[in-house]
């Protein structure tokens, strides 16, 4: 664990992996350090927002170093079904890099419930994990220049929702009308770290 300062008012913590990430940030949500306004995990890191005019760097610091993280449990959290027709773009790609049919792929990616693990790329963009390791693929060899809005992809472990038309280099494997961001809603986006996804075939 690295704990570096970041900006005027936060605390970077750079862990090894993904597991860790969401262990420690599961363990200080549940008891947040005094000073603490935010937690925003990553890949590798979380980042703690700070109050500039509560908040004591080196308490904190000390506090995040003396945590023991236990096991993360999602089994309390928000239940999110995103209803998807499974007509995308790699569909056909993506079943012959994982040796499975067309619905069988389909059958894998609704068949496990994902947790939203971090956010990124874009306002609303949440990276899920938990699926079915037989989906693992790798991202397009080139991306898109415009991937439109509510598509669902793959990349490597994770799954994701486009929640605007963007460039984009996920394997696209099916589309939502359900959407991932919205100013005028609080919060603004539905897929936020913590919360579930059971993903469920549109008819």
């Amino acid at each position: 664990m690295r704990v570096l300062p970041c900006a005027d008012s936060g605390l970077l913590v750079e862990l090894d992996d993904l597991d860790q990430v969401r262990a420690l940030h599961a363990a200080l949500e549940a008891d947040p350090p005094d000073g603490v306004t935010d937690f925003v995990p990553a890949a590798r890191t979380l980042l703690l927002r700070l109050d500039p005019a509560a908040a004591d760097a080196a308490g904190i610091e000390q506090a995040v170093r003396s945590v023991r993280p236990g096991e993360v449990s999602t089994q309390d959290s928000e239940l999110l079904r995103i209803p998807v027709v499974y007509d995308g773009a790699d569909l056909e790609e993506v079943a012959m890099l994982t040796g499975l049919t067309e619905c069988e792929v389909v059958e894998e990616h609704t068949g496990t419930e994902w947790t939203v693990a971090f956010g990124g790329f874009a306002p609303g963009f949440g990276y899920l994990t938990g699926g079915s390791p037989r989906l693992e693929v790798p991202r397009r060899a080139e991306s898109r220049t415009r991937v439109p809005v509510g598509a669902v992809g793959l990349a490597g472990t994770f799954s994701g929702v486009y929640p605007r038309e963007s460039p984009g280099g996920w394997q696209l494997i099916g589309r939502t009308e359900l959407r991932m961001w919205d100013v005028d809603r609080d919060p603004p986006a539905l897929l936020r770290p913590g919360v579930r996804v059971r993903f469920e075939e549109a008819e």
